[in-house]
């Protein structure tokens, strides 16, 4: 890997840690608030919001700015969003301010690894930057969970500053204010971030150019023989996985009967497994094979729909473990894809927001739907085999998508296979 890739992931890592404790403390202060139960999913779609609002101009944005300035300013965006929640503004609103700073990172984040690494080295590249990303989810979410148990929220209540007074009075506002520090260690390494050869691309005066430019571009992307495939099924993982994450918090709840710090780890367990399968996905796969995993896609929503069986802790492990590695071996070649026909098609940044804007639109609709069935009374069950059978049945339909392309565009699929076995970015 090339000089400044390690620096990048230094930064990811700390960022993305702040933003998994960050949810934790968000829901265990949304529970000592005493706010209704329907806030607790709503925190998902309120992170996807910007993603969605913004994915015409985070990307162009992206392309225009040196990357390693645009993931520092996204940074002191999220310690504004911290600083908000931590101050009196509502949860669902301060966490959408995190959710505008992560939308901006995003795009600058996976658009410098198609511009500092050759296609070969994609799928290696996107391996270590999941397994890292899925590691520091693990650790953030157990951080999050242990910052507002009984254990550390005492002591960090306990620490006073002198002279002044911080208002900072409940273990899920200490868990909050410690993640100001992760972000301000997160934004340092982007200052180091080494700038890349590639030309920056000029920003439209017009937010309406602007507009139609990014229509354009989800639309060749869609268009695309391979994007379209890669695309539908990062949309749908990214979709289901987003609110999986906060699912899994109702289902330890009402299935063993967990706290908030006891489901915390049980939600670092699943990214244990998808690090691993994003390990493994690293080592054994090539971005042109990338297409032979969307039948893992089928069977992990299939086992989604059985983890309503599991009632033990000693089946849930293994149980979520097998499920997180097959999330991971499924999501980090079918990225790795899409990243390069994107940056081949448009540009990275505007590539990866366009990306960006189908996941987290994903994400929007299937949080607005567990939502409005935690607001009608149904139960976790009843959420997690709606999302299985959703993510089972779309994955088969991708399947069957592509499977028509190879014969009805053959030559084409060839020839885009070809170039995904090239070391050049034609």
């Amino acid at each position: 890997m090339k000089k400044g890739f390690s620096i990048i992931m230094s930064a990811q890592f700390f960022s993305s840690l702040a933003d998994q404790a960050l949810l934790v403390g968000a829901i265990e202060l949304l529970k000592t608030n005493g706010s209704p139960a329907w806030q607790i999913p709503a925190l998902g779609p309120m992170f996807a919001l910007f993603y969605v609002l913004l994915a015409p101009f985070v990307g162009a944005f992206a392309d225009a700015v040196p990357k390693g300035k645009v993931m520092f300013y996204a940074n002191l965006i999220k310690i504004i969003g911290c600083l908000m929640m931590l101050f009196g503004a509502h949860p669902l609103l301060a966490y959408a301010i995190v959710g505008l700073g992560a939308a901006a990172y995003s795009p600058a984040k996976y658009g410098i690894l198609t511009e500092l690494l050759p296609p070969s080295q994609l799928v290696k590249a996107n391996g270590w930057i999941e397994g890292l990303t899925i590691a520091s989810i693990i650790l953030g979410i157990l951080l999050g969970g242990q910052l507002v148990g009984p254990h550390l929220a005492p002591t960090l209540l306990a620490f006073d500053m002198p002279f002044i007074d911080t208002g900072i009075d409940t273990p899920p506002e200490a868990a909050i204010a410690s993640m100001v520090i992760l972000y301000l260690i997160a934004a340092g390494f982007n200052l180091y971030i080494p700038r890349t050869q590639t030309a920056l691309q000029p920003l439209a005066h017009s937010p309406l150019a602007l507009v139609r430019d990014f229509a354009s571009c989800n639309s060749r992307l869609w268009q695309d023989k391979l994007g379209q495939i890669s695309l539908a099924t990062t949309t749908l993982f990214w979709g289901a996985s987003g609110n999986f994450r906060i699912i899994v918090f109702a289902w330890a709840a009402a299935a063993l009967g967990y706290s908030t710090t006891q489901a915390s780890n049980l939600a670092g367990v699943v990214a244990i497994g998808t690090a691993v399968g994003a390990v493994l996905a690293s080592v054994y796969m090539r971005l042109d094979r990338a297409t032979r995993v969307i039948p893992l896609g089928i069977l992990m929503g299939g086992l989604i729909i059985g983890l309503n069986m599991i009632t033990h802790l000693w089946a849930a492990i293994p149980f979520l473990i097998v499920l997180g590695v097959i999330g991971g071996f499924l999501v980090v070649p079918m990225n790795a894809l899409l990243q390069h026909r994107g940056h081949n098609l448009m540009g990275a940044g505007r590539s990866i927001a366009v990306q960006n804007f189908n996941e987290q639109a994903c994400i929007l609709a299937l949080g607005a739907l567990y939502t409005g069935m935690t607001r009608l009374g149904l139960s976790a069950f009843a959420a997690i085999a709606i999302f299985g059978g959703l993510v089972a049945v779309t994955m088969w339909v991708v399947r069957r998508w592509h499977q028509r392309n190879c014969v009805n565009h053959r030559e084409e699929v060839e020839r885009l296979l070809v170039l995904a076995r090239c070391d050049e970015v034609h």
